[in-house]
This record gives structure tokens, C-alpha cells and sequence, in this order.
């Protein structure tokens, strides 16, 4: 599953960049017919760009949040449920060390 997520994000991730090239190469072709300048081309793709990483980083968070209510609804113990557990288990263990240093 892990898997998947991750072909799914690489694959988001390379059509981004075969997206800001096909981009590039547009607003290019737009200079050189001289229907736009060199510097609104320039930021238009900055625009676009900071557009495309906003909603990446939008689906990065949106598919981390499914992935915690996937792991919730599972019922798998998470790292921060194991530290806790460890933890309470520790506080006992020394409870009853010190009942049983003190019952001899």
C-alpha cells in the first residue's frame, strides 16, 4: 500500500516537471512570435509554478490526512500510541519494583 502511495506521488510529481518544461516551452514560443515579453513570460511562469507547488504540497497534506484516518479506521498502532504504551508500561514496571523492594 505504502507502494502505491508512492508511485502515485512520483507520478505527480514527474508530471509537474513535464508540465513546467511543456510551460516553459509555450511561453517561449510566445516570445519568440513576439506576442508576449521576455519578462512577463518569465513571470507568468513564476506564477504558474508557485500555482503547481502550492497544490502539490495541498495533495501531499490532503493524502497524509487519508493515510491517518485509513491507519485510525484500521485500528494499526501508530509510533506515538507505541511511545505512549511503552511509557505507562515503564511507570508500572517501577511501581511494582518499588512495592515488591518494599514488601521485603
Amino acid at each position: 500500500m505504502i507502494d502505491i502511495l508512492k508511485k502515485t506521488l512520483f507520478v505527480g510529481l514527474g508530471a509537474t516537471v513535464i508540465t513546467a518544461e511543456k510551460l516553459r516551452a509555450k511561453l517561449d514560443e510566445l516570445v519568440a512570435r513576439g506576442k508576449i515579453s521576455a519578462s512577463e513570460a518569465q513571470e507568468m511562469t513564476g506564477k504558474i509554478m508557485d500555482e503547481g507547488r502550492k497544490e502539490f504540497e495541498q495533495s501531499g497534506q490532503k493524502i497524509a490526512d487519508m493515510l491517518d484516518e485509513m491507519m485510525r479506521k484500521a485500528n494499526f498502532a501508530r509510533q506515538k500510541d507505541l511511545e505512549a504504551l511503552a511509557a505507562k508500561v515503564e511507570k508500572l514496571e517501577a511501581a511494582v519494583a518499588q512495592r515488591e523492594s518494599k514488601s521485603e
